[in-house]
């Protein structure tokens, strides 16, 4: 069983009471600003064991009643068919499937905003779209001079432009497919609206990291800025909150500098002070909640080097600057760790160098590390996991899951109908005849139902896997990095 440094339980009874406690501050109406993923927050999980990927949806569901969800969405991202990386589907593609997966559960969408709204075909599309399944769409304007010209920001040219939106529960929750697609902004026009409406409704921002009771140089806090080295986002004191407080409390570089507008802002709807720092606005409980920070920090470490690597192939891949590498190696510093503290690394390249040619190296849970190389039916990464179910299973080394009679007819299947120029089986395939062969050979369906075993898993590569793979491994909750080499020289037909 997988070791455990959170208490959930705990978490779910804080956090839904702080919340609640914010609500009722401001007379039983709050716009909550949740920044980062409700579902699928794949980085809280791994740097926090026990923190499951969906655990956020969890609190706000121990409260479902009080709680509606309003998606904002950027009309430029619309436009520019902007990507969520992790799941590769674009913003408003992640927008249809984030209102599936709320109402699948039992949580309340009220609407979707469209902000900085223009007229464009593909964003009309998509409102019409959402109209057509009886959803509501509200829509902002782009404010000249935003976010500094409070007199006009704050005025009937400014937020007063701006559709009101239409919300019915003590507690809106306004969420996005991703970074910069105008949260805050919506929530400071619900804001100006209701103040002009007469109720009191206030303001909180949700962020789980970085967490602002563990310090500067926490493994835990290093792993969020080695997670936006691409946003340029760095943890730092907050100043504001010193200044008042006397106590130390953590924040990132965009919080901190956007306070005194936003303190402004706040100020000129609502007539009084309502927060005195970054942190004041924050309703966080995680930090509280780690149990064994020993393990929280070393599963910290391992994501930062996985991000390092990752970063590595994105610069390989020209998606990134070479300045992130840098500030993922200054992370690594500052936490005291080298890539090759990550087992799977050196093991990885040990085979490779005796094998001449690729290689895949995989760290179970009880510490055995596996490994797989290149042969003429299956690629590396595919033995790797074969070899690694057979010793889940403790199978000799000499077991034979899937006999080269079921594979080469795949393989013909692939290069002499599919057009393919790579014979050897991907893991997805090799995983199909698995399951197929498991109908008559008992070896195999004990191998298939080994399959959970593999969750969470470390996984390296000397070479930069296909798509395919990556997406197999990443199912099947292995944690995975590449060396920055490619398989081959081909440029199209590299995956194939």
């Amino acid at each position: 069983m997988n070791k455990i440094a959170f208490d959930m339980e705990k978490y779910i009874s804080m956090q839904s009471a702080k919340i609640m406690e914010r609500v009722n501050r401001f007379n039983n109406k709050l716009y909550l600003e949740f920044g980062g993923k409700l579902f699928d927050d794949y980085h809280a999980s791994r740097v926090i064991p026990g923190f499951e990927p969906d655990t956020k949806v969890k609190m706000l569901l121990s409260m479902a009643d009080e709680v509606e969800i309003v998606i904002a969405i950027n009309a430029h991202d619309i436009e520019k068919s902007k990507r969520r990386g992790d799941l590769n589907i674009t913003y408003d593609q992640e927008v249809l499937r984030l209102i599936d997966a709320f109402e699948g559960i039992g949580l309340y969408v009220s609407s979707v905003t469209i902000t900085q709204y223009v007229s464009k075909p593909i964003v009309d599309n998509f409102i019409r779209n959402l109209q057509n399944r009886n959803y509501k769409v509200y829509k902002h304007y782009y404010i000249a001079g935003y976010p500094n010209d409070v007199d006009v920001i704050v005025s009937d040219e400014g937020y007063g432009k701006n559709e009101y939106i239409e919300t019915s529960r003590p507690l809106v929750v306004v969420t996005a497919p991703g970074p910069g697609s105008g949260k805050m902004a919506v929530c400071m026009s619900q804001l100006y609206h209701e103040h002009k409406r007469g109720i009191q409704a206030g303001y909180a921002k949700f962020e789980t990291f970085p967490i602002f009771n563990l310090p500067l140089t926490h493994p835990v806090n290093l792993a969020y800025e080695a997670a936006t080295v691409d946003l340029d986002d760095v943890n730092m004191i907050d100043p504001y909150h010193m200044e008042k407080y006397g106590i130390m409390a953590i924040n990132y570089n965009r919080d901190v500098e956007i306070f005194p507008v936003l303190a402004r802002i706040l100020k000129a709807i609502t007539g009084e002070d309502v927060y005195y720092s970054p942190t004041d606005m924050g309703v966080n409980m995680i930090g509280l909640c780690i149990s064994d920070d020993e393990l929280a920090c070393k599963a910290s470490c391992d994501e930062i080097i996985r991000r390092y690597f990752q970063t590595q192939v994105e610069f390989k891949n020209g998606n990134i600057g070479e300045g992130a590498i840098t500030k993922l190696e200054n992370i690594m510093n500052k936490a005291g760790i080298s890539p090759l503290d990550r087992k799977v690394v050196p093991a990885a390249r040990k085979r490779a160098e005796e094998t001449g040619g690729p290689a895949v190296a995989i760290e179970l849970e009880d510490g055995k590390l596996v490994t797989g190389k290149n042969s003429p039916l299956l690629g590396a990464a595919s033995a790797a996991i074969i070899n690694a179910l057979k010793y889940l299973c403790e199978f000799p080394d000499d077991t034979m899951l899937l006999s080269p009679n079921i594979i080469e007819p795949v393989q013909h299947l692939k290069v002499d109908y599919l057009g393919n120029n790579n014979p050897r089986l991907h893991i997805d395939e090799v995983l199909v005849a698995l399951t197929i062969s498991a109908q008559m050979n008992p070896v195999a369906d004990r191998a298939i139902k080994a399959l959970p075993l593999l969750k969470n898993a470390q996984v390296h590569s000397t070479v930069i896997l296909n798509q395919v793979d990556m997406d197999t491994l990443r199912k099947l909750g292995m944690m995975l990095t590449c060396d920055p080499v490619y398989r081959t020289r081909k440029l199209f037909h590299a995956d194939k």
